[in-house]
């Protein structure tokens, strides 16, 4: 396990567990912990041994955004940044951590509870499996704050969602619940908070013992797919097939659908 401040970083049974643990600012991000998780998931997309990246949250919220309040506090010289500060940091920052979610590899998933708010919601939209709680509240704060989206929030929403509500999230500030989150395609699943972590394991059971060469790429190809013609994504499909079926689980596929018995993928 590695443990750095407000941040818990496991691997087990081909599971990279990122557990945000800031419970008392209802794990609002900061600098050091979006670099604890930029390095863990790019470590956990070159890793053999991990098949699939879960994001947990201490106590009763996943992420309420970040911690600006953190960032810009305290009497010394360099406690609040210079002009020019967020042009500065973004890139290597928040505006590196979407997009590495989005590409890696690896399925990433979300179980979302109470707040997931501003980088925390870009964080379960750019996932690709987020179950929450039918309670849950998902929100945009820029406009009541008074300043305009980060991390991926103008991209993510209107895929996810049409631009019809993305407008109501991202200039209207409206807050939806894991419940009608659900229903408008925001989120994969909302469930009673009794039942969030059962839904949870079972997903990243299935994931962490799935082909995991075939999830990666397929991964890839939907991203791509997006912003590709149709000649160049039936490329893309030709070149994903020729390396998924060079994999021993496309022969362990083979294999049980042969001897009509399920496949036991080892993610190779």
């Amino acid at each position: 396990m590695t443990e750095q401040k407000h941040l818990r970083i496991t691997t087990e049974a081909g599971v990279l567990r990122i557990h945000l643990d800031k419970a008392a600012k209802r794990n609002a991000l900061d600098d050091d912990m979006v670099d604890g998780i930029i390095d863990a998931v790019d470590a956990g997309g070159r890793d053999e041994a991990v098949r699939v990246i879960l994001f947990t949250g201490e106590g009763d919220h996943f992420c309420s955004g970040f911690d600006i309040v953190g960032r810009n506090s305290g009497d010394a010289p360099n406690a609040k940044p210079r002009v020019g500060s967020i042009q500065r940091r973004l890139p290597s920052q928040s505006h590196r951590l979407v997009p590495l979610l989005v590409t890696v590899q690896v399925p990433v998933v979300c179980a979302v509870r109470g707040w997931a708010a501003g980088i925390g919601l870009h964080v379960v939209a750019a996932s690709d499996f987020a179950i929450a709680v039918d309670d849950a509240t998902l929100w945009e704060p820029f406009t009541e704050r008074g300043f305009t989206p980060d991390s991926g929030g103008t991209w993510l929403l209107p895929r996810l969602i049409g631009t019809v509500r993305a407008r109501e999230m991202l200039l209207l500030g409206r807050a939806v619940t894991g419940k009608e989150a659900a229903e408008w395609g925001l989120v994969h699943r909302a469930v009673p908070a009794p039942e969030l972590d059962a839904a949870v394991d079972a997903v990243v059971e299935q994931l962490a013992t799935a082909p995991t060469v075939a999830i990666g790429l397929t991964k890839w190809m939907l991203h791509a797919g997006a912003s590709a013609s149709l000649d160049e994504q039936l490329r893309n499909e030709a070149f994903a097939l020729e390396l998924s079926s060079r994999s021993q689980d496309f022969r362990e596929g083979m294999a049980a659908f042969v001897e009509k018995r399920s496949p036991r993928f080892e993610g190779r």
